[in-house]
């Protein structure tokens, strides 16, 4: 098994940039993720785990099978130059973004579209919740913070494992989705309708907009009908993952 002792070693660098430079995460293609939640999610996919880091005070468990799948030992210094988390358990992976072929996205018909939001937390939390709720894919426009984040990556939970996540130009998506007669859903307050009132489709896609602004008003123009859950107390909004987890289950029950 190897061994890494210096944290000038050029890989543990390597993994370092990509816990903190998005840019690096977009050129390589890949992502390090923390804790044995998670790093077990993503042994279930090999193909997405290019090293196991596992630190001197940690253990892998005997019951995970990681044949095949290169672990390297750290020491404490590098421990805590990858940790993200306070109490840190000590495991991590480098791992693989994954890629899915346009062949494949032709069949989704039940999707997540997300229009710059900004908060990772957010993001992740979306992500996890169109998991459990069934969705085919999330959709990530332009502005949305980026899905491999730390941040995202504890919010979701392991499921950037379980469901499809790519970038994509939302205009794009939606004109082609209307031409495969999926319907699709905005949200929006204004010439809206309550959700438990529209006409549930088997195909859909819900687009969610920007914590503060909303969707974009060019892409809310190309949506087939625009939706909300009202609000019955006296909050002036929810929050957008609240709400896209109420929608999207309105929509896929």
């Amino acid at each position: 098994m190897k061994r890494i002792e210096s944290p000038q070693n050029s890989l543990v660098k390597h993994w370092k940039k990509l816990l903190s430079v998005r840019k690096e995460r977009d050129k390589t293609g890949e992502f390090i993720i923390e804790g044995y939640h998670l790093v077990e999610e993503a042994i279930k996919q090999k193909e997405n785990v290019l090293t196991i880091m596992i630190s001197d005070t940690s253990e892998i468990p005997a019951n995970w099978d990681v044949d095949n799948l290169e672990i390297v030992e750290i020491n404490d210094v590098i421990k805590k130059e990858l940790a993200e988390t306070e109490h840190t358990q000590g495991i991590f992976a480098h791992c693989k973004q994954q890629t899915v072929s346009e062949q494949v996205q032709q069949k989704w018909n039940r999707l997540l579209l997300i229009d710059a939001v900004q908060d990772p937390g957010n993001i992740g939390t979306m992500i996890r919740t169109a998991d459990a709720a069934g969705i085919d894919a999330v959709i990530l426009g332009k502005g949305s913070a980026d899905a491999y984040n730390p941040k995202t990556l504890r919010s979701a939970q392991g499921s950037h494992f379980h469901i499809p996540i790519v970038k994509g130009d939302l205009h794009e998506w939606v004109d082609a989705l209307k031409n495969r007669q999926v319907t699709v859903f905005g949200t929006a307050f204004e010439n809206s309708t309550p959700f438990n009132e529209v006409t549930k489709s088997k195909s859909f896609a819900l687009i969610v907009g920007n914590e503060g602004s909303g969707i974009n008003k060019e892409l809310l123009e190309q949506t087939d009908q625009n939706i909300i859950v009202p609000l019955i107390g006296q909050a002036e909004s929810l929050n957008v993952a609240v709400a896209t987890g109420i929608l999207l289950y309105g929509l896929a029950l």
